[in-house]
């Protein structure tokens, strides 16, 4: 087997290097396609064609060879699957050589299946659709001079002088449903001036059936409505009418009210015992024992008897029902259209299939961290989600972890490090404490209430327990726009325990011994997220988040208010004082499936005052590692140009800032089925805005702040797990840094290229 394989891929390489025929196996008269050879698209009047036009004609002609890499055609591998289609073929698909046939061999594609002739008519209906009427396209068939089994395409297009729309009219007669189209007619995306485009003119055709529908004309179809369109009046202009089919059903253009409202509500399992219950005018079939609130349904279903049959209800409805979290399945069904005649109602079925109430997770992860340390970690996690009937979602999780150090000093403990956590959260699917606008309660909102408390220990320096609660709400103002409001946060961290060594490295350093100091962080924060990525099929997706957060303004307000000087405390601790501004912009352009290039922006900044001179060590700025600078390992940068002493194992406690910069470039490559590669460029750093005598060169300057942007470059490899679960591996490697070597010159890295490499294993995308 090995001797086989071993032979076949020697006849590969030698086939490669005697670049071998690529038509051997071809048929008579077959004609191997090599790709565009030359690609012309010009107007007659010389004027600049729109560039989506052009887009789209290029996309109908270029069709890519054999090989051809991220689908271009004039860049090429080696043409390695149509020597394999041609060297390697054999019947028994079992034997190695079938074997590597199947893995590595293509079907040629041929002049005969590319059809340049119907390439070049589509071209010119796209040109057409477009308002490019009087448009021509051809080609040419180029055989290639050695070997006639081989051609390329030449392409010739010519778009005409486009047409404009001149007069826009709809539908003039008396009936119901045209009025309401005239109503809706200022919001036409149709205007006098604007270029002819089938594709807008299907968009109008949509908007008005959904707005026909969303009035109560529910069987109302989009291919009821048909354009007349006339050139003849003005020459390069189109008068456009919009005319109500006149084979349209008459049922079809009639508006209808909701009629009966029935609602069965099966349990996870089975059927049960039924039982029939009515709220507000709906009928509800549900087995006893059912745990619900008794306005929990009329709350989530936005239809009402009676009222005007809505489309934008009907979908609310459904999305209302589904987000509380407590129904596996939620189906609608409505009167059918083959039904309807005679009736002026529609009557709406609803049938939720209960979930099992309680769930349990498990989570296990190895974490492999900068600073040596190297352990596994266990999340244990139980929910219920309807605690109390109305869709509360009650978590509880205990989570825990233990870390060894590689390469320990002498005398150290086997069990270096750990870490155990209780946090337990109470989600309402409901805005509590206030009622929000009408148009918000039709969107997604939650509140939230959190209650945690965690010990951490670290042999060789401390053990702190912190505690944290929270009052949280989460909702959303439009499809792409959430809100996250926390009106009240607070945290507590204490010092159980400190080694003499720890403390040594505090007192060298006060900065960071007041941002482990016992505090309460008493916190308000909000974050704003803007997401288009709900369009599934827009090249171009945008994330921007915001997000503020102070801490401690209140309580000394009241503190001043009440005549108390001095340090301000809680129940006999002090009490931290801060602002916080974080801004993130990710920008995603899809160039073609999951060929992407991605890339992230973010400043934050942090500044300390009143009670408090330096931020908590958990609200402070760090950079490096697998999410951030992959070229360098995590709080191995900054602040700044400073750079700890070498031989200070601690150093990295002193490596954090109140000030962040970071800029992120990849591009990420599919390779075969769920393997991608990717190439990326980071930088960014970390700085104080306040001088350290400490950590000099740490302090935010502009003299300085181009030298201070540490930048490095990488590959990576991630495989994609049936779409649910990404592994990646980075090696990033740096090109500068930030503080002063050995090395003079912009690229500063001391050391080989190899001793300088980094790798980082991880879950999911970096951005």
């Amino acid at each position: 087997m090995k001797r086989d394989l071993l032979t076949y891929i020697i006849i590969l390489l030698v086939v490669a290097m005697t670049s071998c025929s690529t038509t051997k196996r071809l048929a008579e008269g077959d004609v191997l396609y090599t790709g565009v050879k030359e690609m012309t698209i010009e107007s007659i009047d010389g004027e600049k064609i729109a560039p989506t036009v052009n887009s789209e004609v290029k996309d109908a002609l270029s069709v890519p060879p054999n090989n051809a890499l991220f689908s271009s055609n004039s860049l090429k591998f080696l043409p390695i699957e149509l020597w394999a289609w041609n060297y390697l073929y054999t019947p028994n698909e079992k034997s190695v050589k079938g074997w590597l046939y199947n893995i590595f061999a293509a079907e040629p594609v041929l002049i005969q299946t590319v059809r340049p002739d119907i390439r070049v008519g589509m071209a010119k209906d796209i040109l057409f659709n477009n308002g490019y009427f009087n448009s021509s396209s051809s080609y040419t068939v180029n055989y290639d001079e050695k070997n006639s089994k081989k051609a390329s395409v030449s392409y010739h297009v010519v778009a005409g002088t486009p047409y404009t729309l001149d007069s826009i009219s709809y539908p003039a007669d008396t009936t119901h449903v045209a009025a309401v189209i005239r109503s809706i007619a200022d919001k036409s995306l149709l205007y006098r001036g604007q270029r002819y485009c089938a594709d807008t003119l299907a968009l109008e055709r949509e908007r008005i059936t959904y707005q026909l529908r969303d009035s109560g004309f529910y069987y109302f179809r989009s291919e009821y409505l048909l354009y007349q369109a006339d050139t003849t009046r003005n020459s390069g202009r189109v008068d456009v009418r919009m005319i109500i089919s006149p084979t349209a059903p008459y049922d079809a253009l009639r508006a209808y009210k909701t009629g009966k409202i029935t609602v069965r509500m099966h349990p996870p399992e089975g059927e049960g015992e039924p039982d029939t219950l009515s709220f507000r005018s709906i009928d509800v079939y549900a087995y006893k024992g059912m745990k619900l609130r008794r306005n929990l349904l009329p709350s989530c279903i936005d239809v009402r008897s009676g009222r005007t049959f809505s489309l934008t209800a009907q979908n609310q409805s459904l999305r209302n029902l589904s987000s509380l979290g407590i129904f596996r399945s939620v189906v609608m069904d409505v009167t059918p259209f083959d039904s309807i005649q005679g009736r002026d109602s529609i009557d709406v079925n609803l049938d939720l299939r209960y979930a099992l109430p309680m769930s349990i997770m498990v989570e296990a992860n190895v974490a492999s961290k900068s600073n040596s340390y190297l352990g596994p970690g266990l999340i244990l996690g139980l929910s219920h989600n309807n605690l109390f009937g109305g869709g509360e979602l009650l978590s509880v999780s205990l989570n825990g972890s233990y870390e060894w150090q590689t390469g320990k000093k002498s005398g150290s403990s086997l069990l270096n490090s750990y870490e155990f956590g209780l946090n337990s959260s109470l989600i309402f699917p409901r805005i509590l404490g206030f009622t929000p606008p009408r148009h918000l309660r039709r969107l997604k909102s939650n509140t939230r209430i959190q209650l945690g408390a965690n010990i951490m220990n670290r042999p060789d320096y401390f053990r702190m327990v912190s505690f944290n609660m929270a009052y949280a709400y989460e909702f959303h103002t439009s499809s792409t726009a959430m809100h996250n409001l926390t009106p009240f946060e607070l945290g507590y961290t204490k010092m159980l325990h400190t080694t003499a060594e720890f403390d040594k490295t505090l007192a060298e350093n006060p900065a960071i011994a007041l941002s482990f100091r016992d505090q309460f962080i008493p916190k308000l924060s909000y974050m704003f997220t803007y997401d288009n990525g709900y369009e599934k099929e827009k090249k171009n997706r945008w994330i921007w988040q915001i997000g503020f957060s102070e801490a401690g303004n209140i309580f000394y307000g009241i503190y001043s208010l009440c005549g108390v000087e001095g340090e301000k405390k809680i129940f006999g601790n002090p009490f931290s004082q801060f602002v916080k501004l974080t801004n993130e912009l990710k920008y995603y352009h899809y160039f073609t499936g999951k060929l992407c290039l991605a890339s992230r922006l973010y400043v934050g900044a942090g500044y300390a005052y009143g009670n408090a001179t330096e931020l908590p060590y958990s609200e402070q700025f760090y950079i490096g590692g697998a999410n951030s600078l992959r070229a360098f390992t995590i709080r191995s940068i900054g602040p700044g140009s400073y750079r700890p002493d070498v031989s200070n194992e601690n150093g990295f406690f002193d490596q954090t800032g109140n000030f962040k910069l970071e800029a992120n470039v990849e591009l990420r490559v599919p390779i075969w089925g769920g393997l991608e590669g990717a190439i990326f460029v980071d930088a960014g750093n970390i700085w104080l805005l306040k001088e350290d005598q400490l950590r000099p060169g740490g302090e935010l300057t502009l003299k300085s702040f181009g030298r201070d942007i540490a930048l490095g470059t990488g590959l990576g490899i991630r495989y994609d797990i049936a779409n649910y679960l990404v592994v990646r591996v980075d090696v990033g490697v740096p090109i500068h840094t930030p503080y002063q070597t050995q090395k003079s010159g912009y690229y500063n890295i001391e050391g080989s290229f190899w001793k300088n490499l980094r790798l980082h294993l991880a879950i999911g995308y970096p951005f």
